[in-house]
């Protein structure tokens, strides 16, 4: 049996499905009931929205729903980054908002604090994840790769950052902390924890079902309209209403509002001490690079490399992958991401996977409460969603319990895209963006140019990412 045919596929992904025995249950909702706060969706953002909710008054009755299983989504598939990374671009939140480049200074400040603030609680509330702090790292296979991060660089100091919290790498510096053949140099970014999201989603579940929360599995809400929710086998009322369903949001939120943008992984077999000597990644530091298709990895807990990138971006009508099985031709391109990055090692991957995370038409997300009807969202977290979630899942219990704090005042908050298109326009822009992208890292691997193809700047400036 060829290791293609013995690699494990889909199954909701590596964390997920090694951490299947491990996972709480919880039963389906059925019949009639009414609560004080309804969450939809079982992920992170769900499940911090009612953990600070009942920090913040514990007589709340609250309940989860979860149309599948707790994790099912993007909380249980994405890359493990504690990140402090924000949800889009902080130049046009800045614009969107009356106190110019402050709002977005204060955006990224909370989501660096949020990051010792999210572990933090981890530790007081006894949740094992696999948590360390090891900062990231990302580098620049070519000289127009570095330019990039060195500009990137200039707008994270523009926008709240300390030469501290990010700093510069020589190559030799770079290979110091991983031996990547090859690199030009990089960042490295000091506030980033690696975590196993899929024992953070079922310890932070236990942890809030502890505080009398009550959690639903397989009970998908079909609509939230009028203080009523309506689910496949009853009903319930609600005076508050959070959507928390990122990537899934359609049917709640709107086809157009928010679509579902693919990324895919492999985790490796575990590699022996003297791999991980040779490639020089001895620490628990996050690694990316500056590749208009990027990748992200982490060293696990139990010695593999997790390593994910984009694949087929997006599937035609907001389709959403199920359970996430994912292409040979996508497997084979992050496994030669790592073949370049450390040609002298072998790598066999052992499992493959996809997921969805929300997009918003300019890659900007955003917290919404009315209080008027009595919901909410927080969603479009565009792939930097662990911190995010913990942030947004704060900052709507704070909302629609009346607390004025640094968060309700946030940019981000109110905040609102225009429409995707419809169908096939979506598809069609969608997938000729990525292509690209992909031109354009070709172009400038084989020039070796200074300075980043015209037909990426084109790209970014079509999604709005250009700070």
């Amino acid at each position: 049996m060829t290791a293609a045919l013995a690699r494990r596929n889909g199954e909701l992904g590596f964390w997920l499905a090694s951490a299947a025995d491990d996972r709480p249950r919880f039963p389906t909702f059925s019949g009639r009931d009414a609560f004080d706060l309804a969450i939809v969706g079982g992920g992170f953002t769900g499940l911090w929205a009612a953990y600070f909710a009942k920090k913040l008054d514990p007589s709340l009755s609250v309940a989860v729903f979860e149309a599948e299983r707790l994790g099912y989504g993007a909380s249980g598939r994405n890359g493990g980054w504690v990140s402090a990374l924000v949800p889009g671009n902080r130049a046009r939140f800045a614009k969107a908002s009356p106190q110019g480049r402050a709002a977005s200074i204060a955006l990224q400040r909370e989501f660096i604090d949020s990051v010792d603030s999210l572990l933090g609680i981890l530790a007081l509330e006894g949740i094992n994840a696999d948590q360390a702090k090891g900062g990231s790292l990302s580098a620049a296979h070519t000289e127009a790769g570095m330019s990039r991060l060195l500009a990137k660089r200039q707008s994270d100091l523009l926008y709240g950052l300390t030469p501290e919290e990010v700093s510069v790498l020589t190559r030799a510096e770079f290979q110091a902390e991983i031996a990547i053949d090859g690199v030009h140099g990089g960042l490295f970014y000091k506030d980033v924890a690696r975590i196993n999201p899929a024992e953070l989603v079922f310890g932070l579940a236990r942890v809030v079902s502890g505080m009398g929360v009550s959690i639903f599995e397989g009970s998908r809400v079909e609509s939230a309209v009028d203080r009523r929710l309506v689910l496949e086998a009853g009903e319930a009322e609600a005076d508050r209403t959070f959507i928390c369903t990122e990537g899934y949001s359609g049917p709640l939120l709107g086809q157009r509002r928010i679509i579902p943008i693919n990324s895919s992984m492999i985790v490796t077999q575990p590699l022996d001490d003297d791999v991980w000597q040779e490639i020089g990644w001895l620490g628990s530091q996050c690694l990316n690079d500056s590749a208009h298709t990027f990748i992200y990895a982490q060293r696990t807990a139990d010695d593999r490399i997790a390593i994910g990138g984009r694949g087929a971006p997006y599937r035609f009508a907001s389709g959403t992958g199920g359970e996430g099985g994912t292409a040979e031709s996508t497997v084979q391109q992050l496994l030669g991401k790592l073949r370049t990055f450390f040609p002298g090692v072998h790598f066999e991957a052992d499992h493959a996977w996809s997921g969805v995370l929300g997009v918003s038409r300019d890659w900007n997300g955003g917290v919404s409460w009315d209080p008027v009807r009595g919901i909410g969202s927080s969603v479009g977290y565009a792939g930097h969603g662990v911190t995010s979630a913990f942030v947004g899942g704060r900052t709507l219990a704070e909302l629609a319990l009346g607390y004025d704090s640094p968060r309700t005042r946030l940019p981000w908050v109110g905040y609102s895209a225009r429409d995707w298109e419809p169908e096939p326009i979506r598809w069609v822009g969608v997938h000729a963006m990525y292509r690209l992208f992909g031109i354009a890292d070709a172009w400038e691997e084989r020039r070796g140019s200074s300075r980043t193809s015209l037909l990426a700047s084109f790209g970014s400036r079509l999604a709005g990412l250009h700070e």
